[in-house]
Formats: C-alpha cells, structure tokens, sequence
C-alpha cells in the first residue's frame, strides 16, 4: 500500500506547485490587462484611474522594448502589493522624461522578464500617464546588491534604470539585482518642449 501512496503523493504535491506558479504567471497577465484598460482611460481622461475598484495603486507609464515585443504598465510604487500586479515607479525617483534617474522595479520572472533579452543599444519607449513618451538608450548594466545600488536619484541628466532581481533563473530570492541604465535619446516633440 505504501508503494502506491507514495507515487500518488508525489504527483498530487507536484500538481499543486505547477498550480502556484501557473496562477502566478496568469495573475500577472491578467492584470496587465485591466492595467492596459486603466491605463488607456488615465491618458484620456487625465485622472488617474485605478485598475480595480480596491487596488490601492494606479497605472502611471508604460515602458516598451520593440525589438522584443516587450510591453509593461508600471504602477505608482513599489511595494510588494504593487509587484505583485506589475512593475512600480520607485518611490522619490524621477518621473520618466525629468531630470534624474526615474526608476523601476519588477519581478524576473514575470513584468521584467524581458530584461534578460536587452541588449546595451536597445531603445526603451516609456509613456506616462500624461501621454508623453521618451525614448531612452540602453548603455549600461550591473549587478548590484540590493542595498548597494549605487543610483544617485538626483543625477544631472534623463537617465533611466530598470531593476530586477539577479539571477534571472533563480527560484528563490537573493540579495542581488541586476540593473540596466539607460540615457534619454528623444522626446516627442510634439507633445512636450526637449530636455
């Protein structure tokens, strides 16, 4: 008896953790597309406009990689509630287009997934909820620990930096992050006067 037990148990504990990690992965794709829906009506109207009627955060940019197909709506904050949902607009950085460093933070294995794909030279379009868009130049990355980014927040320039936790492929948490810098190339300028 305990032979076929214990098979059945395997199994079962096994359904049970691909269960956890597909609803992970579903709960961040759907979201993103009441974030989308949000986010839309936010550049329309002009008021921010939350995803769900009990979210406690509202989408504030989107940033996209083209050449990887590659699209996440960026939440106001970064707690662990907002991450959860997409990547968060860190709290006291700079707003995308602004001088000084805005910066963004998601989860590797879901919003900022992608990073792993960028390539020093990629072009990264970031869209605020005003409906302004800047393009930003990837130029650097970096592998920091979390306490030790190294990102000076008041910074002369328009940079940009996206962050994630280091290694991509690891399935616990560590105390690393992998940074990817970028420098403003381009504003649109027809919705706003140049840096």
């Amino acid at each position: 008896m305990p032979r076929v037990i214990a098979p059945f148990l395997l199994a079962l504990l096994g359904l049970i953790l691909f269960g956890q990690g597909a609803y992970i992965h579903a709960k961040a794709l759907l979201a993103q597309v009441l974030l989308e829906r949000a986010f839309a009506k936010t550049i329309a109207t002009g008021h921010p406009t939350k995803p769900w009627s009990w979210a406690d955060t509202w989408p504030v940019a989107r940033i996209e990689v083209k050449r990887l197909h590659a699209s996440a709506i960026v939440l106001a904050g970064s707690s662990g509630q907002a991450l959860a949902f997409g990547p968060g607009h860190v709290e006291l950085t700079a707003k995308a287009g602004e001088r000084g460093v805005a910066v963004y933070s998601a989860h590797r294995d879901t919003h900022f997934r992608f990073l792993k794909d960028v390539a020093i030279g990629d072009e990264i379009d970031v869209t605020r909820s005003d409906g302004k868009t800047f393009r930003y130049r990837a130029d650097a990355s970096s592998v920091v620990r979390y306490d030790a980014s190294g990102i000076d927040p008041l910074s002369s320039g328009y940079e940009l930096v996206l962050s994630t936790c280091w290694p991509f492929d690891a399935l616990t948490p560590g105390p690393e992050r992998y940074l990817l810098h970028a420098t403003m190339i381009e504003s649109d300028p027809s919705r706003m006067t140049a840096p």
